[in-house]
C-alpha cells in the first residue's frame, strides 16, 4: 500500500509539532515528523531503539551526547541504544524529518 502525510496516521506532540506514522511494526518505525521553528523536544534516550534521524527540508540541531550536529536537508545522524539526545528547531523556518526506529519505541523512551 503507498503511503504518505495524506493517508498515514497522524499525532501531534509537544502542542505543535506534528508526526505521521509510515511505519509502524513492531520491529520498525518510520516516522515523517514536522517542527515549527522554535521547537524542541524533550532530552531522552532509547533502552533498546537505535534511530537514524534524517532532514527532508529545513535545518536542525540534533543534540547526541553532548555533542551538537547541524543538520541540512539529506543529512542524517545515528543515535544508538542508550544515548541521551534531543532534536530542535532553533530555525526561523519548518524543519521536516524522518526517524526510523529498530525496533519501535513505544514503550522504550527514558528522560534523560
Amino acid at each position: 500500500m503507498k503511503i504518505g502525510k495524506s493517508n498515514a496516521e497522524h499525532y501531534v506532540w509537544g502542542g505543535t509539532c506534528d508526526g505521521w506514522h509510515l511505519v509502524k511494526q513492531p520491529e520498525l518505525s518510520v516516522i515523517h515528523e514536522r517542527m515549527p521553528p522554535g521547537t524542541e523536544e524533550v532530552r531522552h534516550y532509547h533502552g533498546q531503539a537505535r534511530q537514524f534521524f534524517f532532514v527532508l527540508s529545513g535545518c536542525a540541531e540534533l543534540e547526541v551526547d553532548g555533542t551538537v550536529h547541524l543538520l541540512h536537508p539529506q543529512e542524517g545522524c545515528e543515535v544508538a541504544p542508550l544515548v541521551p539526545h534531543q532534536m530542535k528547531n532553533t530555525s526561523g523556518q519548518p524543519v521536516e524529518f524522518l526517524v526510523i526506529s529498530h525496533p519501535q519505541t513505544r514503550g522504550d523512551r527514558f528522560e534523560a
